[in-house]
Order: C-alpha cells, then structure tokens, then sequence
C-alpha cells in the first residue's frame, strides 16, 4: 500500500493476512510478484479520461439517432427520486456482476468473491481470493461496463430514452476505473512462462505473480 494507508475493516484485515499467506505461499513457489494497483483518487480521475471519448461517441450516436427536437427531457421531482434509486440499484449490482462472471471461472467459484465499500470515498467493490487467467480477469473487468453501460446506452438510442442513455452514459464513466486497471493489464508483460492473476484484496487493482517454467 502506499505510505498514507487507509483504515482497513475487519473484513478488509482478515482478507489482507489470508492475501500474505498466499503471497508468501507463491513466492515459495518460486513465482515473482508484480503489483497494478492504483490509488481510488488516481483510478477516479483516469476513469474520466478513459472513458469520455466513449461517452462523446455514444452522445454523438444519439443525438444523430434521436435529433433535439424529437425528444423531451423533463422529469417530475418523484421522477428524480427513481432515476437516484435507479443509479444506487446499478452500481449495486455493477459489482454483482464482477463477482458473477469472475466466480463462473474461480476455483471454488462464488466462495471466492467477497464485496466491501472504501468509505473515505463511497467507493464500492468486488474482489476475488482465487487466481484467474488474464482473459478470465479481464473479462470480469470489463463485463459491468458492457453489460450496463453501452448495453444500457444502445437501448437509450433504440428506444429514444434519455434517462435512460444518461443513466447508461453514467455507468460508462463509473467503469472507467475498471477500464484503466485494465489498461494497466493488457499493456503489461510477463517476463514469466507463466502467470497467474490474483484481484487485490482491498486496493483498486491486481497482482501477478509469474515464473518460469
């Protein structure tokens, strides 16, 4: 972690000392360690320039399928209250969907995803024990955003909806952190013949440990 280290719950503790041990058990084994993991400040931040040239895509999509004058865009005060409770909802289960697709591969599957919330920043996440394969991380990554985001935001531009191409241009820019560790995965490579890809058990990001064969 870095030098200004956050207040860890007693969850987040009990997974760090199960985290050493594997650790430990890895470099055993003779495996390398190798940290991609950032800040939740740095991850935030990158997250907008990751993903507005998606965001101004998607806008451009839509206005050119749905011109200004064709749609209206007011909303009740109730309407408000349920486009908040829908937001709440969808990042909720944003991170259920993490831990679906990362627990369909994971050796002991679901018994290896756990969730938790960084309340310094009210930031939600899902984490898993077992080690993925690089497509397998990378996939549960990304699988939120696709799903809830540009799935989202071609039914907001089919259906002319825009709450509903907000909503999803939303959850476009809450993956963002998403698609900068993954960025940070896909630009690296593994000195290793082999690797194995192991979700951070409560910073934003991953390790790889790898080794020869």
């Amino acid at each position: 972690m870095s030098k200004k280290e956050r207040t860890l719950s007693p969850a987040e503790r009990k997974r760090k000392e199960q985290f050493q041990v594997t650790c430990e058990e890895m470099e055993g084994k003779g495996y390398r360690r190798k940290d991609l993991t950032v800040g939740v400040l740095r991850a935030n931040v990158m997250s907008l320039i990751v993903m507005l040239p998606f965001v101004a895509l998607a806008g451009w999509v839509y206005l050119a399928v749905n011109p200004l004058g064709s749609f209206s865009i007011k909303i009740s005060f109730g309407g408000y209250g349920i486009f908040l409770l829908a937001l709440i909802i969808l990042v909720i289960t944003h991170e259920g969907i993490h831990g679906l697709t990362w627990g369909l591969f994971a050796q002991g599957h679901f018994r290896s995803i756990q969730f938790g919330v960084i309340w310094k920043s009210l930031t939600p996440y899902c984490t898993c024990s077992a080690p993925l394969k690089r497509w397998q991380y990378l996939l549960g990554g990304a699988m939120p955003t696709l799903i809830l985001g540009f799935g989202l935001a071609a039914v907001g531009i089919g259906l002319g909806s825009f709450w509903i191409f907000v909503t999803a241009q939303l959850m476009v820019l809450s993956g963002g952190g998403d698609f900068f560790i993954m960025l940070k995965l896909m630009l690296y490579r593994p000195t290793g013949q082999e690797a194995l890809y192991f979700d951070h058990p409560y910073e934003c990001g991953l390790v790889v440990f790898e080794r020869d064969r």
